[in-house]
């Protein structure tokens, strides 16, 4: 199966594209070239602007907090297994700890890196961060890997509670709801939702069908017009009858 997800406000949609940065740096992370430790100092880049919003840390704590009061409820409950019930609770206010031990703004510590702040400045620009424009860099990306390495998990590690803070969130969002299976008529569907208080849809198609969905939604409507790659993978009309599931998410 493959799933595209929409989220339906601004929070989630932030939550989705850190939690896609800090997939990718810990992938590039793994490497020992030179290139791959690259993506990893840009794409930390990308997560301290994306991180930016001021209120971001404390949205986390407060939702950590709910969902925490949440499963107290099922403390003493012989339906649920107090060991999983324990565990989850034990993440979650790990996490919340986490969060409150963060000090100052979200990346501050990047930001005070003047030398970082330089080669960020450059990588905006088209083929900025050639050896002749920044050579310290460039004999920074020459060390062994283990030293570039050791460097990127120190620009890294202050910024983990954030990264498994909203993985909890998001893990929790997507559990909630079951999918439902639909028949898009003629590559088209539409469906009423009421004001409906979702904040995340998941669409999923079987991985070998030759369908992308192109979601638009408020809180009355969603419409989903499914296209069709052409042979340069360029999306393209689609008359097809198509099954999907789809999930709607609410924390």
């Amino acid at each position: 199966m493959i799933t595209y997800e929409y989220p339906f406000n601004e929070r989630i949609r932030t939550l989705l594209r850190l939690e896609d940065l800090f997939q990718k740096s810990g992938n590039f992370m793994q490497g020992d070239g030179s290139q791959e430790h690259h993506v990893v100092l840009l794409t930390l880049f990308e997560i301290l602007d994306v991180a930016g919003r001021a209120d971001l840390k404390m949205d986390l704590i407060q939702e950590l907090e709910r969902q925490r009061q949440s499963l107290l409820v099922f403390r003493n409950n012989p339906d649920i297994s107090e060991e999983a019930l324990s565990g989850a609770l034990y993440e979650i206010e790990h996490a919340s700890a986490a969060l409150l031990g963060m000090t100052g703004k979200i990346g501050q510590h990047l930001r005070d890196n003047d030398w970082l702040m330089s080669i960020k400045s450059r990588a905006s620009i088209p083929g900025g961060v050639c050896e002749f424009d920044l050579p310290s860099y460039h004999y920074w990306r020459h060390q062994a890997p283990g030293v570039r390495r050791e460097a990127l998990l120190g620009w890294l590690q202050p910024l983990l509670p954030l990264r498994d803070a909203l993985t909890i969130v998001l893990r929790l969002l997507r559990a909630s709801g079951r999918p439902e299976h639909h028949i898009a008529t003629g590559g088209a569907f539409q469906l009423m939702l009421g004001a409906s208080s979702s904040q995340m849809v998941r669409i999923s198609l079987r991985l070998h069908d030759p369908f992308i969905p192109e979601i638009s939604a408020n809180k009355y409507a969603l419409n989903i017009r499914f296209t069709r790659p052409d042979s340069d993978h360029r999306p393209r009309h689609c008359d097809n009858d198509v099954e999907f599931d789809m999930l709607f998410c609410n924390l």
